[in-house]
C-alpha cells in the first residue's frame, strides 16, 4: 500500500512472544528504511511477556545491549484498520551491523528452515486456522460477550452456528474488510465450540507470508475487537470451562515442477509424506514448548477437548495430532493440530516444518496411523507441564537442529523468567497477563 496521506507509520518486528516491537516515525523516515536507519536493542526481541529484560542476559550484560539494525521485510507497509487515525505498519527482521541475520529473530528461523527446504529444489505451502474468542473483559474475571442483537450475554454452546455468525455480522464483516485491505487470505468462518469462540481460516500461501499473515491477522482481531466494545485473545484456554483455541497448520510441499511431494495419487500419500509424519512425532515432546509457550497453555491439553495430548497420526480423524484430510490427492497435506492460539507463528511453523524435513532427511519410518478416539490410546504424550516442556527444549538434539542455538538459549532465559514471576501471581489473575499480549 502507498503511504499517501499517512503522518506518521510504525515499525514492528516480533519477539519470541509474537509481540510486536518497534517504533513510530514520521512520514519523512520511510524511504530510508531499507538504508538501515532503524536501529534497535537486540534485546528487545527477547523480553519477556511484561516487556522486562532477561535477567542476566548475555544480550544485556556482555555486550552492553548492542543494537541491530532494522530492515523491512518484503511485505511492504499494511494498513492499520482498527485505529481512528490512517496509520500503517511496516513489517521488520532484525540484523547486525554486519548484515548478518539475527538469530534470536523468530522469523530468521522460519526462513532459515525454508531455505533448507530450497536447497532441496522445495517449496512449502501452508494454511492456517485461527481460532480465538470474543470475551466481556470489563469485571474481575472474563466472561462471555454480549449478542448484539439482542444485548444479552452468550448462552448455549453454538457450534457451525449460522444464527451465531450473524449475531457478530458487524464485528465480522469489518474483520474481512481489514483482510482484504491488509492482503491477509482470510477464508471460511465458523461459530466454534465455545462461547463466544470463532474460527476464520487463512488460505494457502509460501509459508513465510503465511507466518506473516499468521501474526498480522493476531493484531487485527485484538485491536478490531477494541472497537465493537469487546476484547478479542488467543488465549489457549481464557473460559475454563469451555473448548480451547488452537491454531492448527496445514502443510504440503511443492517440487521444482510444482508437484505436491506428498501426492501418490491415492488417499495414502506418499513415502516423504509418511517421513514429515514421523519427523514431526519425534520432535512432538519437546517442541511442547513453543506449541504451548505459557503457562496457561496446559489448560488447554484435557482429555475430549478438541486439543491432541498424545503423539500420533490418523486419516481423517480430528482426535488425532496430526490429521492427513481427505480430498483431491492434488492436494495431500498434513495437518498439525497441537499449537494453541496463543503461540509465536514463526516458531510454530519453523518447529513443525523443521520436524517434518528431519524426518524426511532421516527416512524416519511412522507408526502405524491410530484408528478411532486417541483419548482413548495409550500414546506418547506431550510434555503435561511448563517447567518440563523448558528443560526439555533446552536439551533436545532435534530442537538443536531445527532452531539456531542462540533463539534456543534466549528462549528458555525467557521462559524461566516468566514462570518464576507468574508463579508469584494468585491464578485468578493470570487472564490480564495474556488476554491482548498472546
Amino acid at each position: 500500500m502507498p503511504l499517501g496521506n499517512i503522518r506518521t507509520f510504525r515499525v514492528a518486528a516480533a519477539d519470541l512472544n509474537g509481540q510486536m516491537r518497534g517504533k513510530r516515525l514520521p512520514r519523512s523516515a520511510y524511504d530510508k528504511l531499507s538504508e538501515g536507519s532503524v536501529r534497535m536493542p537486540l534485546s528487545v526481541l527477547n523480553v519477556d511477556i511484561w516487556g522486562a529484560d532477561i535477567k542476566d542476559s548475555p544480550l544485556v550484560f556482555d555486550t552492553g545491549d548492542a543494537d541491530g539494525v532494522m530492515m523491512p521485510t518484503a511485505r511492504g507497509p499494511v494498513p492499520m484498520p482498527w485505529l481512528d487515525t490512517p496509520s500503517a505498519l511496516v513489517p521488520m527482521e532484525m540484523y547486525h551491523d554486519t548484515g548478518f541475520p539475527y538469530l534470536g529473530d523468530p522469523r530468521h528461523a522460519l526462513r532459515a528452515v525454508l531455505e533448507r527446504y530450497a536447497e532441496m529444489g522445495w517449496t512449502v505451502q501452508a494454511g492456517i486456522e485461527m481460532e480465538f474468542y470474543l470475551v466481556d473483559d470489563s469485571g474481575a474475571a472474563l466472561h462471555p460477550p454480549e449478542n448484539p442483537q439482542s444485548g444479552r450475554p452468550l448462552q448455549g454452546n453454538a457450534i457451525l452456528s449460522l444464527r451465531q455468525l450473524d449475531a457478530f455480522d458487524g464485528f465480522l464483516s469489518a474483520v474481512y474488510d481489514a483482510c482484504e485491505d491488509m492482503d491477509i487470505p482470510a477464508q471460511s468462518t465458523i461459530s466454534e465450540a465455545g462461547l463466544g469462540q470463532f474460527e476464520i481460516d487463512l488460505d494457502h500461501r509460501e509459508a513465510l507470508r503465511a507466518a506473516d499473515d499468521a501474526w498480522l491477522f493476531k493484531a487485527l482481531i485484538k485491536g478490531m475487537a477494541r472497537k465493537f466494545d469487546m476484547a478479542g485473545t488467543f488465549m489457549a484456554k481464557p473460559l475454563l470451562d469451555e473448548a480451547g483455541s488452537g491454531m492448527h497448520v496445514h502443510f504440503s510441499v511443492l517440487d521444482r515442477q510444482g508437484k505436491n511431494i506428498f501426492d501418490n495419487g491415492g488417499p495414502e500419500g506418499t513415502a516423504f509424506l509418511h517421513n514429515a509424519v514421523a519427523g514431526c512425532l519425534a520432535a512432538l515432546p519437546a517442541s511442547t514448548l513453543v506449541f504451548a509457550p505459557h503457562g496457561p497453555s496446559y489448560d488447554r491439553f484435557v482429555e475430549d477437548s478438541h486439543a491432541p495430548t498424545g503423539a500420533c497420526w490418523a486419516y481423517d480423524n480430528r482426535t488425532a495430532a496430526l490429521r492427513i484430510p481427505g480430498g483431491h490427492p492434488a492436494a495431500r497435506r498434513i495437518e498439525h493440530r497441537v499449537a494453541g492460539g496463543d503461540n509465536n507463528p514463526y516458531l510454530a511453523l519453523a518447529a513443525i516444518l523443521g520436524a517434518a524435513l528431519s524426518g524426511i532427511e532421516d527416512n524416519l519410518i511412522a507408526p502405524p496411523p491410530i484408528a478411532g478416539n486417541a483419548y482413548e490410546l495409550d500414546l506418547p504424550r506431550l510434555k503435561a507441564d511448563w517447567a518440563t516442556a523448558i528443560d526439555t527444549f533446552e536439551d533436545d538434539e532435534l530442537i538443536a537442529r531445527i532452531f539456531p542455538e542462540t533463539l534456543i538459549k534466549n528462549y528458555v532465559l525467557t521462559k524461566r523468567q516468566e514462570m518464576a514471576r507468574l508463579a508469584g501471581m494468585p491464578a485468578e489473575q493470570h487472564w490480564k497477563t495474556y488476554l491482548e499480549t498472546v
